[in-house]
């Protein structure tokens, strides 16, 4: 059962989440809504943007479509959520690219692209999450296993999210005083558009197959949900991880436990 009203103190709860429209994001609204959030979805595609919140229960939620590394997209996001629910609650910082480079070898803009666009959305989305925040919040980040772990052409992407974890620690601490907890979620494999690179579902491949089911490297055997990623996003937003800051959730199957 859902309500408007889930803390019993006569006003909604409200949540930002960016990079909704697939994946983690969209099971992150469905979920925060299914439990009587007002959910505010952020990303490219308006279109799918409302589609999206056409299909949840309750409200009022809202869509700001664009880029969330804009400023422009700041700009628009904060007088809608400051004029329409008046403040915020929680940010889910989710939306992020996958884009490969050589380290070596390829043009310094080209590698930087994801670092930047990564890491400047995540700071702009923190800045407008807090100035929104007129009470106890929480800010969560979506960041990966890749923040301690590197693969061939994906170092900017590493260095990224590494880069957002330390970002979470600083703004735990800065933040704190004004009882806003920040903490990340770093998930591995987990089954949603961004496994798909060239048309090939790389949850699909005899690779994955081979090194993860039938292998040792993934103890559960198995890629996640975007809902188990949700779940834990929810957990963080909730009563129960008030004692919570600074940390980095591993969501991720058991993958970086063994070798």
């Amino acid at each position: 059962m859902t309500t408007s009203d889930p803390a019993g103190d006569g006003r909604f709860r409200r949540v930002i989440i960016t990079g909704a429209s697939s994946g983690i994001g969209k099971a992150t609204a469905e979920r925060f809504a299914q439990e009587g959030w007002a959910v505010c979805l952020v990303a490219r595609r308006e279109a799918l943007l409302r589609e999206i919140v056409a299909g949840l229960p309750g409200g009022p939620h809202l869509v700001c479509p664009g880029a969330y590394e804009n400023p422009e997209t700041a700009e628009r996001l904060e007088a809608l959520v400051g004029t329409t629910w008046g403040g915020l609650d929680v940010l889910v910082n989710n939306a992020g690219v996958s884009m490969s480079a050589p380290v070596v070898g390829s043009a310094l803009a080209e590698w930087r692209k994801p670092f930047d666009i990564m890491v400047d959305g995540a700071v702009a989305m923190s800045r407008l999450a807090a100035g929104l925040m007129n009470g106890p919040g929480r800010i969560i980040h979506v960041t990966s296993i890749h923040g301690e772990r590197v693969e061939v052409e994906a170092g900017a992407y590493a260095m990224a999210k590494a880069a957002i974890n330390h970002y979470c620690r600083s703004l735990a601490l800065e933040l704190a005083p004004r009882n806003i907890l920040v903490n990340a979620i770093a998930p591995g494999f987990i089954d949603t558009p961004m496994s798909v690179a060239d048309g090939v579902n790389e949850l699909e491949t005899e690779w994955f197959r081979q090194n993860y089911v039938d292998g040792h490297h993934l103890p559960l055997r198995r890629a996640g949900q975007p809902s188990e990623i949700a779940g834990v996003a929810y957990f963080l937003a909730g009563p129960d991880a008030s004692y919570l800051t600074g940390q980095v959730i591993t969501v991720d199957g058991g993958l970086t436990i063994t070798f």
